[in-house]
């Protein structure tokens, strides 16, 4: 019989691919996607389980050829030379409440299949990966020579949900499926707008300026008689700014690679958003047209990065494409659905509508309008509704071709007309009774917003939450955003990063690249509820405001030792560190030049704060620390001055240092010393 994937042995056998696959999974099969392969043996060990389920006697003095072919298992492994399991040796077991078939298998040094045909022999069809009872626990260690004691497993704890959102809870008998929602994401120029435009057969690209995508779209396309919603971002961070504010719309996430360029830094930006965001991946490689493509380059500097394609034995799905000649769009359209199909996408269609606004702007002739996506319910035209601080009431409905709609169901995304103001994208929209209920929900949003906004926590009290919580919780988890000068310092310090651990505590970094901390760094980090780490390098005007709007820490030393001590001290719930910068204002280098007196002056404007004399200061080149210390000389025009504010120009000599360029940024702070708590 010749190897199978598991969605052609779904075909053969009349299931769906996603009840296939957790059948191998409960089996014990290592199968990861509905793409993964299957040999001999697992085939006819799926093939058994379905047919005991059939059929549970067979007539006697008859062998069945599939339980043949399981009995030869054993020999047909040694043939293939692999390791056989170590034979029961009895004695006894001390296990969880709830252990799996395949978990019990492993502690008892049995094959997963033979726990398998003995909990059927026993006249019981439980798959391996499903919690076992603990009556049948102790008589599967009888079976095998174990005595077995069954202790209670610990309760786990329930999150809080984030502001805004919209809870609901459906009668699983009510969830019909529904369509995937799929975001694309990429590094700048990979062909992200042109896969999409392929696959909707409509010219985006002509109406964007320099062919950079300017807004959030939504659209659906029609494969095999199924549905696929696309969201079409300008990158990750629309992606991760939903995220920040709770919401969780995407599905699948497939991440767009060039075959020529390979695996650019915005690449790994997209893949580390996308992994904590816990969405199934796709890799779709493209320009395959190209002469200099080169996939199995990709594929490679892909696994630098913990993404492992399915051709090299991972589970990360990857398909070869090219978006501008349509090669291989079908195969990833079905790769989308294979992903949607395992997931078990599903929605109560009957509720009233709650959904998530993609993106909202204010039209001439229109008034305000958002372009939404719905995730639970069916979304008609009349309809109150309040999103976030907005009411409204839906007064015109439009889909993705320009269409008037009179109704729409989950994964549907829609331009609705109706709002009483532009509402805020990322925020949750609901259908409530009547337009008093609705603005009546806004107007108590609002106040709930304003009593927020008067009581920001600071990057302090912030970081008191979060030692909190590492202190409280068990299995804690401190996730970092890693930002360094050079690769051999970034590997260096992410290595010994995720060494630094506690009992039933660890650190987890979730992005790591070289560079200054931008933007993006810290809206990732206020989204995973992550602390950010820089070392020798510094954040940019965009991050530090974001920084100070959101009460974000952003921690940068120069040497490693000190900032590992510090994750330690978080990871234990110390509150650190002891030496706490101030920031005092920033200047710009405009020109150099050399003065007959004072050797290389800085001609520079400052653009935050003030610069002081004697004050020390950091010259920053492209977001990295190439010098530390004092500032020698402060002039206006001829005269020493003490400080110059913002919106005015000096010149500015640093202490011991000459390779001063344009462009570079001059940093003033003071540091002040205090006790750890």
């Amino acid at each position: 019989m010749a190897n199978q994937r598991v969605y052609e042995l779904a075909r053969e056998l009349g299931f769906e691919s996603k009840v296939v696959l957790e059948r191998a999974q409960e089996l014990g099969i290592e199968v990861k996607t509905a793409s993964s392969g299957l040999d001999e043996d697992s085939i006819a060990l799926v093939k058994l389980s379905y047919e005991e389920e059939s059929d549970a006697s067979a007539p006697a003095g008859e062998e069945d050829p599939v339980i043949a072919d399981l009995e030869g298992s054993d020999e047909v492994s040694e043939e293939r030379g692999e390791a056989p399991l170590p034979e029961a040796t009895g004695g006894s077991l001390i296990v969880e409440e709830g252990i799996t078939g395949a978990e019990l298998a492993k502690l008892m040094g049995q094959r997963v299949g033979d726990v398998v045909r003995q909990m059927m022999s026993m006249g019981e069809l439980v798959s391996a990966a499903a919690p076992l009872l603990s009556s049948d626990i102790e008589k599967l260690g009888t079976a095998f020579g174990y005595e077995v004691t069954v202790e209670a497993s610990a309760q786990e704890e329930v999150k809080t949900p984030d502001r805004f959102t919209v809870e609901f809870e459906d009668d699983p008998a009510s969830l019909k499926p529904r369509p995937p929602v799929v975001t694309v994401m990429g590094h700048v120029d990979h062909g992200k707008t042109q896969l999409l435009d392929t696959i909707r057969k409509t010219n985006v690209i002509a109406d964007e300026a320099g062919g950079i995508t300017q807004h959030i779209g939504a659209y659906r396309v029609d494969h095999n008689g199924g549905v696929v919603t696309f969201i079409d971002t300008p990158g990750h961070e629309a992606f991760t700014a939903l995220r920040a504010r709770g919401t969780d719309v995407t599905d699948i996430a497939v991440v767009v690679v060039a075959a020529d360029d390979g695996v650019m830094p915005q690449t790994v930006e997209a893949i580390d958003h996308a992994r904590a965001a816990s969405v199934p991946m796709i890799v779709a490689i493209n320009k395959m047209d190209l002469p200099a493509a080169d996939p199995n380059n990709v594929r490679a500097a892909l696994t630098q990065h913990g993404i492992v394609v399915e051709e090299l034995g991972g589970d990360v799905v990857s398909v070869e494409i090219s978006a501008l000649r349509g090669d291989g769009i079908d195969q990833l359209l079905e790769m989308i659905t294979l992903v949607a199909e395992v997931e078990d996408l599903k929605a109560n269609i009957s509720a009233k509508a709650i959904g998530t606004v993609i993106e909202s702007q204010l039209e001439v002739g229109r008034g305000p309008v958002a372009t939404v996506i719905v995730q639970r319910g069916t979304l008609k035209r009349g309809d109150s509704i309040a999103a976030g601080t907005v009411a409204g009431r839906v007064r015109a409905m439009f889909d993705e071709s320009g269409t008037r709609v009179q109704e729409a169901t989950p994964s549907t995304p829609l331009l609705v007309m109706g709002w009483d103001d532009v509402p805020t994208a990322g925020d949750m929209f609901e259908v409530v009774k009547n337009e008093r209920v609705a603005r009546k929900l806004a107007s108590s949003r609002i106040d709930q917003l304003r009593s927020e906004q008067l009581t920001i926590p600071t990057a302090t009290e912030r970081l008191g939450m979060l030692l909190d919580q590492l202190r409280t919780t068990d299995h804690a988890e401190l996730a970092v955003v890693l930002k360094a000068d050079a690769h051999g310092s970034l590997e260096a310090t992410r290595e010994a990063l995720v060494k630094v651990k506690r009992e039933d505590a660890k650190v987890t970094v979730i992005h790591s690249a070289v560079g200054g901390i931008t933007e993006s760094d810290l809206m990732l980090a206020d989204a995973s509820n992550a602390v950010v780490y820089g070392f020798n390098v510094r954040p940019d005007a965009g991050a530090r405001k974001i920084a100070k709007k959101s009460g974000l820490d952003i921690r940068t030393f120069s040497i490693i030792y000190e900032l590992l001590e510090d994750a330690e001290a978080l990871l234990v719930g110390e509150l650190s560190p002891e030496r706490i910068e101030s920031f005092i204002g920033v200047a710009d280098v405009r020109a150099v030049f050399r003065a007959p007196r004072f050797g290389f002056i800085a001609g520079c404007y400052v653009t935050e704060g003030e610069i002081g004399r004697n004050a020390k200061a950091r010259l920053v080149r492209d977001g990295v620390v190439v010098y530390d210390g004092r500032i020698a000389s402060l002039r206006r025009f001829k005269d020493d001055v003490q400080a110059v504010a913002m919106g005015f120009e000096c010149g500015i000599g640093l202490e011991n240092f000459r390779d001063v360029k344009e462009g570079d940024t001059i940093e003033s702070y003071t540091v002040r010393e205090v006790a750890r708590i």
